[in-house]
């Protein structure tokens, strides 16, 4: 079963990943879509000509529209209606603007791209909520990777959030190692459409956070569907680790970490770093690799307390959100404020 959270902002990408005037294909949800960027503007409709299923991704933008390489038909880049079918004759009654493409709600914010994904196709109204605010303190990523999840995103997104498999899947003489466990209590909150680890002094055995120097405070904070957002504030300087995880379909999940700062030390360091967080994404999609041999057997899982917590509250997020919009009332977050206790 797909299970994804609907009538919600994905992260879709930045909208450096789009020439102007080019094309990007994407899968959201099972969902083709193409990104096409006119100057500083970024539309998404379905991948699909209508004419023939040719992906008008392989197309091209012009004045306003995209073109289908198959056979020149062109549909609007706002509304998906097809506005030119180059072989009918001049003198042609065919209604050719009663033909379209699906188009998805997009919205920018700074270098950030957004797509709304409905659960009902024939939903045309505008959405009711906006994409999450995130304060990036430079518009440009200092650090950029991603990998794509042999898994569903349910999987990845409880991985991204576990904060107990550290010092085994990410074992490293400067981030952890089994001797290095120690129990940890952490205070959580809820926050709109997710709730946050509030801000607080790293754990000593978080070596990365040294190069940073002074005395980093942090805060992680999880929305719905799937975004975590980590701030780390040195004194006036702040590092931002952005990571999203994006549906590809049932048994693929894309993740995209981006890092933004004005921290002139993570900027020097960025070459070192970079490897770091290089080699975390990898790590993960080998252990999902290795998780998938287990899964596909379908056996019961487990989520203890305190250390899958984070998990059963992204559970209890999901449910709360699908009822919301089946019953037509407002969202009500189930987390409540507590202190975590784990080993780590």
């Amino acid at each position: 079963m797909d299970d994804f959270v609907k009538d919600i902002w994905y992260f879709a990408g930045l909208l450096s990943d789009i020439k102007v005037g080019g094309t990007l294909a994407l899968s959201l949800a099972g969902e083709p879509i193409v990104l096409a960027r006119e100057g500083d503007n970024v539309f998404a409709l379905r991948d699909i000509c209508p004419h023939r299923a040719v992906p008008l991704s392989a197309g091209c933008v012009k004045s306003g529209t995209v073109e289908c390489p198959y056979h020149g038909w062109r549909f609007g880049l706002s509304d998906g209606k097809c506005k030119e079918i180059p072989a009918l004759p001049k003198d042609s009654d065919m209604a050719v603007d009663r033909i379209g493409v699906r188009t998805y709600p997009i919205q920018q914010a700074g270098p950030l791209i957004w797509i709304y994904l409905r659960s009902d196709p024939k939903d045309t109204h505008p959405p009711s909520i906006s994409p999450p605010e995130i304060n990036l303190p430079r518009a440009r990523a200092t650090l950029d990777d991603d990998v794509e999840l042999a898994c569903h995103i349910d999987h990845a997104v409880i991985g991204l959030m576990d904060p107990a498999h550290g010092p085994y899947v990410h074992r490293q003489w400067w981030w952890r190692s089994e001797k290095s466990i120690h129990e940890k209590a952490k205070a959580f909150e809820p926050r709109e459409r997710g709730f946050a680890m509030i801000a607080h002094t790293p754990s000593s055995n978080s070596f990365a956070y040294k190069l940073l120097g002074g005395k980093p405070v942090t805060e992680i904070t999880f929305r719905l569907p799937s975004v975590r957002t980590e701030e780390i504030k040195i004194g006036k300087r702040t590092v931002l680790s952005f990571t999203a995880l994006t549906p590809i379909d049932e048994n693929r999940t894309a993740i995209r970490q981006l890092f933004f700062t004005d921290h002139p030390t993570f900027k020097i360091l960025s070459p070192f770093l970079g490897g770091f967080a290089r080699a975390f994404l990898r790590q993960d999609s080998d252990m999902v690799d290795l998780q998938q041999e287990g899964l596909k057997h379908n056996p019961r899982v487990m989520l203890v307390e305190d250390a899958d917590t984070q998990a059963k509250w992204y559970y209890a997020l999901k449910k709360a959100w699908a009822k919301s919009h089946a019953d037509g009332a407002d969202f009500i977050n189930p987390v409540k404020a507590r202190i975590l206790r784990w080993r780590s």
